[in-house]
């Protein structure tokens, strides 16, 4: 994980996008991105090509901002999980 957010962060710095990403910009592209995702499958013919950019936009700006803030996508995520077990409780 270490070396992707260290990839997408030398990209951020090589376009200058690390001087103007600001932690409301980047959530508000990650919202623009998901729309983007979402419009993938308003038509019948899905294009797998598509989805792939769009997730990837999604991830990109997901984990820009997790940097940004100084928070581990990893630790986000898997406290969330215990999130989770707490409000739904297991499937007998």
């Amino acid at each position: 994980m270490n070396e992707l957010l260290e990839k997408i962060q030398a990209l951020r710095i090589a376009k200058g996008w690390d001087q103007s990403d600001t932690p409301e910009i980047l959530a508000k592209s990650i919202l623009v991105e998901a729309a983007e995702l979402l419009a993938c499958y308003q038509t019948e013919a899905v294009d797998p090509q598509a989805v792939e950019s769009e997730l990837a936009d999604v991830l990109m700006y997901t984990l820009s901002l997790c940097r940004d803030l100084g928070l581990d996508p990893e630790a986000v995520v898997l406290g969330k999980f215990d999130d989770i077990h707490r409000r739904y409780p297991d499937k007998p």
